[in-house]
């Protein structure tokens, strides 16, 4: 009997548009597998399945769906929601209660890596380098000088728990440190000021089953802007995305293995992204991304056709490894 599948879209965070192209791809990618694939849009308090331009409301009891009199019940949940509540272990408690599989991180894991400040602290305890930072909370006194003395000058200000460079500013002077603050605020409670770490910059994506790792080769972003923001990210000719990317054998296998690494430290499951800056001679880890973009813009993708294998492969490994762990570990 075919499984039911439901990619899960859209949340409840400026990436909604970045969610709902990266569903698009998944739905495009799965279309020919034995699979019944289902897109659901999350908005606030509404969660409703479209097909053939029809829309039907899910009961968030069971997490099923009435068409046409038939109820439709789900095997397993592919969650492609970047932000809230996607990324941050919302879903992943809802699906776990319901004993539902699902493609991404357990709730520890994504709540963790999607919380910038916790996830720096948490790695610098494996001796894993971390650019410098200083947190700044809303509604609570704050100097720009000690900032910058912690920061130095420039230095990047960004939401705590954010995504797709939405809220984000490079800062040059001090002066404009309050703006930036302000700017951040708007997408988070929470805001870190980082360290500019002047360097190459790399991530790398993977997925590791019981059965076998899938680690792909590393990317190199150079953005055409000062930074990779929102427009460098999402418009074409705005940064070359470099796959493989133009380093040492040496240095593409540290970046493997410490991908793999982290994989492991964070306790990931499905397909993630790992960031770095080089530097010195130095990786230094940025951010864990649980849920990365799979748009058609998006560097996983191009990552995975670089390593030889197909999005449907690779979701498929994702799909089939939710449901044997969820058998496994009965939660």
């Amino acid at each position: 009997m075919s499984k039911n599948i439901a990619i899960l879209a859209g949340g409840n965070s400026s990436e909604f548009p970045v969610s709902m192209n990266s569903a698009k791809t998944l739905e495009d990618s799965l279309k020919d597998t034995d699979y019944n694939v289902f897109k659901i849009i999350l908005s606030g308090t509404s969660w409703k399945l479209q097909s053939e331009n029809k829309e039907y409301e899910i009961n968030k009891n069971d997490f099923s769906v009435n068409i046409d009199g038939k109820t439709i019940h789900f095997d397993c949940a592919l969650i492609i929601i970047h932000g809230t509540p996607g990324e941050n272990g919302v879903l992943q408690g809802y699906f776990e209660t319901l004993n539902i599989p699902y493609s991404t991180c357990g709730v520890l894991s994504s709540s963790l890596t999607f919380n910038k400040i916790f996830s720096k602290n948490y790695i610098t305890g494996f001796d894993i380098p971390v650019s410098g930072f200083k947190i700044i909370r809303k509604n609570q006194p704050y100097d720009t000088s000690e900032i910058i003395e912690e920061t130095g000058l420039p230095c990047f200000v960004k939401p705590n728990r954010g995504g797709s460079s939405f809220g984000i500013t490079k800062v040059f002077q001090e002066n404009e440190l309050e703006a930036a603050i302000e700017k951040a605020f708007e997408e988070d409670y929470e805001v870190l000021a980082e360290e500019y770490l002047e360097g190459t910059e790399l991530t790398c994506g993977l997925i590791k089953t019981e059965d076998k790792e899938y680690i792909f080769p590393s990317t190199e972003i150079v953005s055409k802007n000062e930074f990779f923001d929102y427009e460098a990210k999402y418009t074409k000719g705005m940064a070359d995305e470099i796959t493989p990317a133009r380093i040492s054998e040496e240095l593409e296998k540290e970046v493997r293995q410490l991908s793999s690494k982290i994989y492991d430290i964070f306790d990931c499951r499905g397909i993630v992204r790992i960031d770095y800056i080089y530097t010195n001679g130095q990786l230094y880890f940025m951010e864990v991304n649980t849920i990365p973009g799979m748009s058609a813009a998006s560097i996983v993708p191009q990552q995975i056709r670089a390593a030889g294998y197909t999005l449907q492969e690779m979701l498929v490994v994702a799909i089939e490894d939710a449901i044997e762990n969820n058998d496994k570990e009965g939660i």
